[in-house]
C-alpha cells in the first residue's frame, strides 16, 4: 500500500467550491477552485479533484484525510427542502415550536413574522406519559397507544421522526422506548430523540434542536454517502472528516448522525484559519471576514481565540432581528453572517433608490459577468467595470468574464430607471455593499467589547481581498492582512482545526446541595461517549477531556459557564466553585451577590485528540519589485472619485520584504486585492500581505 501523506481539503460555497491539498512532508499546498453545482454538490467535488489530478496525477490513492465542510444542511433548512419530519411529543406540548418563548422580536410591530416550524402541527403527535423534574415517572408510557401515533405518522408519509419528551434529559426511558418501537413498525424511518441530539434542559431549545436534526438527517445521510462512494470511486482510501459548527472535525459518520451539528460546517473555516493567523502573528483582536459568492461571514478573533456559542438562529424571518429565526442549541463558533457577496443582487428598490442584496445570483446563471445567462446586474459585475478585475485573468484566465454585458446590465437595470450618471450607479453598487458590511461589522465587534479603530481585518473568500480595504476604512481599522490563497481561506482551516467533540448534560441541583461524586459520574459517562465518537472516526491517539459546567443564581433564566480544570470532581472545593462563578460573573456584569444561592445547569465535555501539526512555509525570495509588475490599469478611486491608474503586480512574483505604495491592484489566481492611494502594502516571509491603512477615518 502507498504512503499516504497528502491531506484534502474542501470547502463548498454558493457559488464557489474551494480545494487546497497539503503535503504533510514538505509543507507545499496545491489549490484549485471550479464553480458549486447546487443541484448535487459532489459533482463540483469530483469535478475539482479531477482538476487537480491533472497537475499532479495520483494524489488521490496517496491522501491520507479528506476535510470537508458544506452549506448542504443550512441551505436545506432556509429553502426548506429537507424531509419531510414528524414529531412523537409529551402530552400538552405539541405547539412548543410556535410557542417558543412567547417573545416577540418586534414588540411594536403587529405584522411581525415569524418562521414556519419545519414539522406543521399536523405531523406533530402527542403520547401520554410524563416524567417528573427530577428523572422519576410520573406517567409511564403506553406502549400500544405509542405504535399507534408511530403508525399514524408512517400514514401519513413521513421521512423522519424527531422524539422529544418533557424532562428526557434526566431520565430516557420512554424516548429510547419510542425508538425501538419506531425501528420496529418502520426500520427504514430515520430517528432523532432528544437525548441523544440535546439532553440539555430548556424545551423549546431542545425540542427546535432535534425537530431540525430529524428534518435534514435523511438528505444528510444520502450526500455524505453519495459523497463518499465518489471519492473511493476516484481511488480515494483516506478517512472523510465533516468540519463541525463548533470548530472541530468529525467522522462522516457522526455528522450523518447528528446533521445538526454542521450547520455552520463552511463559514466556520475561515475563522479556523484566522484563529490560527491570530496566534501566529500575537494580533491581539482580529477581525476575521471572508466574502465569497453568495455571502459574507466575519468574526472578531481576541487574543488568538474565536468564541463558541451554545446557541443561534437559522432562517430568520428579518435578516438582523434576533428571535425571529429558528433556535438550534449545538455548540456553535461565534460568527456573523449576511447576504453579502459577490453575486448579491443590485436593483431599484421600491422606493427608487438603490438596493444591494441580500438575495444573489448563487453560481447558477451567477453574476451576468459570467456569461451563464444571469441578467440581474450583481457586486462582480460592478467590481469588473470598477477596473479591479481583469476580464480575462479571472480565476487565472480559466473564467473569461462578459465585461459588456455587465455594462449593458447596469446601464440598463440600474443608471436609467435611477436617472444616474453610470459611474454612480457602478461606485453605488461596490460602495453600498462595503457599508452594509461596515455597519453589521461594528454591531458585531461592539457586542464583543471591541473596538473596530484597533483590529487587524483578515481578508478571505474570493471576493474578501477586493473590498477589505474598502471595509476598512469604513470601519476605521489600521491594517488590513491578506493572507496567500485567501480565495480558498476557508479550504485551509481544515488543517489547522482540532479533532474534537462536544457534549454537554443538564442536571438541575444547588451547589450546596450537590452530591459531587454523582456530579464525577455525569462527567465520566460524557467522556465515554465522546471517547466512543472518537474512536468511530479511526482516532487512536491519546484523547484529552477539557470540562465545564453552568452556573447561576437560583431564579435566573441565563447561565455563566465555568471552566474545571481537575480531572477528578470530588477533590474540588464547592467554596472554589463559588469563588470562580463569582469571579467571573462580576467581570460580565460588574458586581455579583454573595450572599445569593448559585446552582448547576449543565456540566459539559469537550473530547480532543492531538493536533496534527501544520506549519506554513515560507516563500522564495522571488525577483525585485519591477519583476513582479505586471503593468498598470485605469480603476476608479473612491478617494479621488474618479479613475486613476492603478499598478498592477504579480503576487506569485512578490518576495519577502517587498515594500510599496498604493494604488496597487495584486493579482492572484483566486483572488485579488485592492490597495487605495492611502495603503502602504508590505510582505512578509510567508507571503502574507500587510497593508497599512494611512488614511483610514
Amino acid at each position: 500500500m502507498s504512503e499516504r501523506f497528502y491531506r484534502l481539503g474542501c470547502d463548498i460555497g454558493g457559488t464557489f467550491t474551494d480545494f487546497v491539498l497539503l503535503d504533510d512532508r514538505t509543507g507545499e499546498i496545491h489549490i484549485n477552485k471550479c464553480l458549486t453545482t447546487p443541484s448535487d454538490p459532489s459533482d463540483a467535488v469530483e469535478h475539482g479533484i479531477r482538476e487537480l489530478q491533472e497537475g499532479l496525477p495520483g494524489f488521490v490513492d496517496r491522501t491520507d484525510e479528506v476535510i470537508h465542510g458544506t452549506t448542504l444542511v443550512i441551505n436545506s433548512i432556509i429553502e426548506r427542502k429537507g424531509a419531510r419530519t414528524g414529531l412523537i411529543t409529551t402530552k400538552g406540548f405539541r405547539d412548543v415550536l410556535e410557542l417558543g418563548r412567547e417573545i416577540r422580536y418586534a414588540p411594536y410591530d403587529v405584522f411581525a413574522e415569524f418562521p414556519q416550524p419545519l414539522v406543521p402541527r399536523c405531523l406533530r403527535l402527542e403520547v401520554d406519559e410524563r416524567m417528573r423534574s427530577d428523572g422519576t415517572v410520573l406517567k409511564a408510557l403506553d406502549e400500544d397507544e405509542a405504535r399507534t401515533v408511530v403508525q399514524r405518522l408512517i400514514d401519513a408519509g413521513v421521512e423522519s421522526i424527531a422524539v422529544c419528551l418533557i424532562n428526557s434529559f434526566e431520565n430516557p426511558a420512554h424516548e429510547l422506548r419510542l425508538k425501538m418501537i419506531i425501528e420496529d413498525v418502520a426500520p427504514e424511518i430515520s430517528v432523532s430523540i432528544s437525548f441523544a441530539v440535546l439532553p440539555q434542559i430548556r424545551e423549546y431549545e431542545r425540542t427546535s434542536t432535534t425537530v431540525t436534526n430529524a428534518y435534514v438527517k435523511p438528505l444528510t445521510g444520502r450526500y455524505l454517502r453519495k459523497l463518499s462512494d465518489r471519492l473511493e470511486d476516484l481511488g480515494s482510501r483516506g478517512k472523510l472528516f465533516i468540519m463541525l459548527s463548533s470548530g472541530g472535525i468529525t467522522s462522516v459518520e457522526t455528522a450523518a448522525e447528528y446533521p445538526v451539528r454542521i450547520i455552520e460546517s463552511g463559514p466556520t473555516a475561515a475563522v479556523i484559519s484566522g484563529q490560527y493567523y491570530g496566534k501566529l502573528f500575537d494580533i491581539p483582536e482580529m477581525f476575521c471576514f471572508d466574502m465569497g459568492g453568495t455571502t459574507a461571514k466575519s468574526c472578531l478573533i481576541q487574543g488568538g481565540v474565536a468564541g463558541v456559542v451554545p446557541t443561534f438562529e437559522v432562517g430568520r424571518v428579518q435578516r438582523f432581528m434576533k428571535g425571529s429565526g429558528l433556535t438550534i442549541q449545538v455548540p456553535v463558533v461565534d460568527l456573523m453572517e449576511i447576504g453579502a457577496g459577490g453575486g448579491s443582487i443590485a436593483r431599484v428598490s421600491r422606493l427608487e433608490t438603490l438596493q444591494v442584496g441580500p438575495d444573489s445570483s448563487g453560481a447558477d446563471p451567477g453574476p451576468v459577468c459570467y456569461g451563464r445567462g444571469g441578467v440581474d446586474p450583481c457586486v462582480t459585475d460592478a467590481d469588473l467595470l470598477l477596473g479591479y478585475l481583469d476580464e480575462g485573468y479571472f480565476l487565472g484566465g480559466e473564467m473569461k468574464l462578459d465585461k459588456e454585458g455587465a455594462r449593458r446590465a447596469i446601464e440598463e437595470r440600474i443608471a436609467k430607471p435611477l436617472g444616474v450618471e453610470f459611474i454612480q450607479a457602478v461606485w453605488g453598487i461596490h460602495d453600498i455593499i462595503n457599508e452594509t458590511m461596515a455597519a453589521a461589522a461594528k454591531t458585531h465587534i461592539a457586542e464583543k467589547g471591541g473596538n473596530p479603530k484597533i483590529v487587524t481585518l483578515a481578508a478571505f473568500g474570493g471576493a474578501g481581498p477586493v473590498h477589505a480595504c474598502g471595509l476598512a476604512r469604513k470601519l476605521g481599522a489600521p491594517r488590513v492582512l491578506v493572507p496567500p490563497n485567501a480565495g480558498v481561506g476557508s479550504a485551509l482551516g481544515f488543517f489547522t482545526a482540532p479533532r474534537a467533540f462536544d457534549l454537554v448534560r443538564s442536571h438541575k441541583v444547588g451547589l450546596e446541595e450537590a452530591d459531587f461524586e454523582e456530579i464525577e459520574s455525569v462527567f465520566q459517562n460524557l467522556e465515554a461517549d465522546s471517547t466512543r465518537t472518537l474512536e468511530r472516526s479511526g482516532a487512536r491517539e491519546k484523547i484529552t477531556f477539557s470540562r465545564s459546567v453552568d452556573v447561576r443564581f437560583v431564579g435566573q433564566g441565563s447561565e455563566t459557564n465555568i471552566a474545571i480544570p481537575e480531572r477528578d470532581f470530588t477533590k474540588v472545593e464547592k467554596k472554589t466553585i463559588r469563588d470562580r462563578f463569582d469571579k467571573i460573573y462580576k467581570k460580565l456584569y460588574g458586581r455579583t451577590y454573595p450572599d445569593s444561592p448559585a446552582e448547576f445547569i449543565n456540566f459539559k465535555v469537550r473530547a480532543s485528540l492531538p493536533e496534527r501539526r501544520f506549519e506554513l512555509p515560507k516563500i522564495d525570495s522571488g525577483g525585485s519589485l519591477e519583476d513582479a509588475r505586471k503593468g498598470t490599469r485605469e480603476a476608479y478611486s473612491g478617494l479621488a472619485g474618479a479613475y486613476i491608474p492603478f499598478t498592477v503586480y504579480d503576487r506569485y512574483r512578490l518576495g519577502p520584504g517587498a515594500r510599496f505604495q498604493g494604488p496597487a491592484i495584486i493579482e492572484e489566481r483566486e483572488s485579488t486585492v485592492i490597495a487605495g492611494e492611502d495603503t502602504t502594502i508590505s510582505v512578509d516571509e510567508y507571503g502574507f500581505i500587510w497593508m497599512e491603512m494611512g488614511g483610514a477615518r
